[in-house]
């Protein structure tokens, strides 16, 4: 999976799947999505606002919802994935489904596991979830539709990765 942005201070980017056939790579999805609400950065901190520029793992899932076929570990879980109410109503529904992104992140944990190998300063806690039109405090979100896609499409037997970044540090 690759998420691109067109600059490196923008939180606008789209997602694109692609997914070996035989020994050819053939795309099978491209969403639009959003990521950082200041874009992106190679050296992401806590509180940055930025998405982590990279390649990553995913290897757990989780959300508010019940598990829509993924055959990653998921945890649902009504008080961990719930989105504060005293946030805007557009972000509600954005832990409905999160897939880990492994940044910062043991593997193999829940997704809201608070565990910082790289330390607290480097920031964690990024995922994939639910888009609500706008940019995210560093993950990166796709519709609804997209999420309940890709989580029943990816396989972690198939080790799956996302490509993170703007078009510049991913030389798109």
């Amino acid at each position: 999976m690759v998420v691109y942005g067109d600059h490196k201070d923008s939180p606008d980017s789209t997602l694109v799947l692609y997914q070996k056939r035989g020994t050819f790579w053939q795309q099978s999805g491209s969403w639009p999505s959003h990521n950082g609400k200041q874009g992106w950065t190679t050296n992401h901190r806590e509180g940055d606002e930025r998405s982590p520029v990279g390649v990553f793992t995913l290897s757990d899932a989780g959300g508010l919802l019940e598990d829509p076929g993924t055959r990653f570990p998921y945890t649902r879980d009504e008080d961990t994935f719930i989105s504060p109410y005293s946030w805007d109503e557009a972000h509600w529904h954005d832990f409905d489904y999160v897939i880990a992104i492994d940044y910062n992140r043991l593997r193999g944990t829940r997704p809201d596991d608070p565990t910082r190998p790289l330390g607290q300063s480097k920031g964690g806690g990024i995922w994939l979830h639910v888009d609500h039109e706008d940019g995210t405090l560093g993950c990166v979100s796709v519709p609804q539709s997209a999420m309940e896609y890709l989580l029943r499409t990816l396989d972690p037997k198939d080790e799956p990765v996302i490509v993170m970044g703007d078009k510049a540090n991913l030389r798109l």
